[in-house]
């Protein structure tokens, strides 16, 4: 899904850019050739990869039988490389060199495998770091891939008969932004003509499936070619549905594969519901129609993860705007200025939608000025009703600055490539808008636009050796709490203050027997029950072993903590408090001082 909504923005910002526009535009570097000739390096903007003396090598097999995997692509990242790619050859092996000291994480993929990283023993875990030194050469680094499972079906309507192009999308229940929600998981699907759809390469375990008529695409489509008076005028269609036929997350069934299971009677039946048209207008905080602005109907609903709006359109010259074929539910309507780009976030994490416009003064109404960048939203309840007249009022939101500074009045290298982010406070929000991520300038100095309601700051791509020490606003510490910004109502003075004075631990865990164990997840987290469930938690790590059965984790912030390890933990689960609360009646407690380094040796516990 996630690729899709990068395609989709492609396709929008293509159609929508003149050739006159500001663009915002991100280069990835790629080197050497990739596949026989040797791995492809993909590098982000402004960095340079790292060259060493050291490699590694080894064999991608199936886990069935042991056969070599041709061609099979082993991914390897790390901090000083980005990211590099090859493919194995005919024998199944595959070879990294000229890798520096570091890091790496090490990532297989083969069409109808599952998708496993090296050391992950189990679905939904982590896989394993490896740990180079300099001029080590590290050999039988091997992955064995088991078959992908498989889940398969058929998508009908209300009278029995096949769709076509449905998305069929299966999900499972995750722990992610403060509460327990569905997360697509894998690729998706799509039906064919015979409404037959087949989702591969799944890991074992238990899904939830959902079938929808309304993609990516066609939400494109509705915004390049939207506007006041919209080109939809159905009065009746299909709501998502969860297998086996209801719309409503909370009833949905689960289905469960075993490894390289294929499960073909998941048939879906898709809800009719009566299709609504939303209108209105949307005004600027000056009084004059946001013309051109794009709207957009977000899904307000917690039980799951939605990653893309439920309806778009743009508005005409007079601010009006007409959203067709609205489903059932509850939802956020935004409107935003089409003065530069912006992002739909959720909690921290950036969705995938950008949209490149034009800051040209001739772009939209009001030529000869430039627009000013605003937005508006409201909530809005659909019952399958029209809802008219409805008068979107625009601000362009609190306009925050601050600054970068360094403990110490140090000024190290890179400081421009600092980006800073605001993850809201709220755990429950819905996608919000925002202009954009902070870039640090020259001297330290960042400015955000558009925030309202309850965000946080996170400084993130520091320069070597340096992390977080707290967030200043008049002489408070806000760095968890956050900030509460109201419509048009500037903010100056925060002060992320960066500390070189680094937290690390390490060590290692054993057995009840005494024997070492070298599969394992340690969590760490903080004695203080409430900072468990904070969002964008800073407090709470997890980690895998290297190689050698030793752990590691740096850049926590000083304070009193448990340490956990156990044998397995699924994704996501070690951020729930029911299951901290659990881990804490076994977990060994340790104090964590400024700018130390602490080593313990942990017993093996359950959870």
């Amino acid at each position: 899904m996630l690729r899709q909504s990068i395609a989709a923005a492609c396709l929008c910002a293509a159609a929508l850019t003149p050739a006159s526009a500001q663009e915002v535009r991100q280069t990835i570097r790629i080197e050497a050739s990739g596949g026989d000739a040797g791995p492809i390096s993909f590098l982000p903007p402004g960095r340079e990869a790292k060259k060493g003396t050291s490699g590694l090598k080894g064999r991608i097999v199936g886990s069935d039988a042991g056969s070599p995997l041709r061609r099979a692509q082993v991914r390897i990242n790390g901090p000083d490389i980005g990211s590099k790619t090859t493919l194995t050859d005919a024998q199944g092996q595959y070879e990294f060199r000229e890798l520096p000291a570091g890091r790496f994480t090490l990532t297989i993929t083969k069409s109808g495998y599952v998708t496993m990283q090296y050391g992950q023993s189990r679905p939904f875990e982590p896989g394993r770091p490896i740990e180079l030194a300099d001029a080590q050469l590290l050999d039988k680094i091997d992955v064995a891939l088991p078959r992908g499972s498989v889940l398969a079906g058929r998508v009908v309507d209300e009278f029995g008969e096949t769709v076509a192009d449905a998305d069929v999308t299966a999900m499972r229940l995750q722990y992610q932004n403060g509460r327990r929600r569905l997360v697509a998981t894998g690729r998706n699907a799509s039906t064919n003509d015979l409404g037959q759809f087949r989702i591969y390469g799944l890991p074992p375990g238990e899904y939830y499936v959902s079938a929808t008529l309304r993609n990516m695409t066609m939400m494109a489509m509705d915004l390049v070619g939207g506007g006041a008076a919209g080109a939809n005028s159905q009065t009746s269609g299909y709501a998502s549905t969860y297998y086996p036929s209801t719309p409503n997350a909370g009833e949905a069934q689960r289905v469960s594969v075993a490894i390289g299971q294929e499960l073909t009677t998941v048939d879906i039946q898709l809800q009719p519901v009566k299709l609504a048209r939303v209108s209105g207008a949307a005004i600027g905080s000056d009084g004059k129609p946001m013309g051109g602005a794009i709207v957009m109907l977000m899904s307000s609903a917690k039980d799951a993860l939605m990653f893309g709006p439920g309806a778009t359109t743009r508005t005409d010259k007079d601010g009006n705007f007409t959203l067709t074929g609205v489903t059932p539910g509850e939802y956020s309507l935004q409107a935003q200025s089409s003065g530069g780009m912006f992002q739909s976030t959720a909690g921290g994490n950036v969705m995938a939608f950008a949209f490149t416009m034009s800051d040209s003064p001739a772009a939209g109404p009001g030529a000869g000025e430039p627009q000013q960048r605003e937005f508006a939203t409201a909530s809005v309840s659909v019952a399958g009703e029209d809802l008219t007249g409805l008068v979107l009022m625009g601000t362009r939101g609190a306009k925050v600055s601050g600054r970068i500074v360094f403990e110490g009045g140090a000024n190290p290298d890179g400081v421009t490539g600092i980006r800073v982010t605001t993850p809201s406070t709220d755990a429950d929000a819905g996608p919000t808008p925002t202009f954009g991520l902070g870039q640090v300038k020259d001297g330290g100095v960042f400015d955000i636009d558009s925030l309202v309601g309850g965000h946080t700051f996170r400084a993130v791509n520091l320069p070597r050796g340096w992390m977080l020490k707290r967030v200043m606003l008049n002489g408070e510490d806000v760095t968890d709490r956050g900030v509460d910004f109201k419509p048009g109502a500037d903010v100056n003075g925060i002060d992320i203050e960066l500390t070189n004075r680094l937290t690390s631990i390490a060590g290692t865990v054993s057995a009840a027997t005494g024997q070492p164990v070298k599969s394992y997840t340690v969590v760490v987290f903080p004695v203080d029950e409430q900072k468990w469930a904070l969002p964008q938690n800073r407090w709470t790590a997890s980690t895998r072993p290297n190689q050698d059965g030793e752990f590691k984790l740096a850049s926590l912030p000083p304070g009193e903590y448990y340490a956990a390890a156990v044998e397995y933990v699924a994704q996501g689960d070690w951020q729930d408090p029911e299951w901290l609360a659990r881990a804490a009646k076994t977990a060994t407690r340790f104090a964590l001082d400024e700018g130390a380094s602490k080593t313990l040796e942990l017993k093996l516990s359950g959870s």
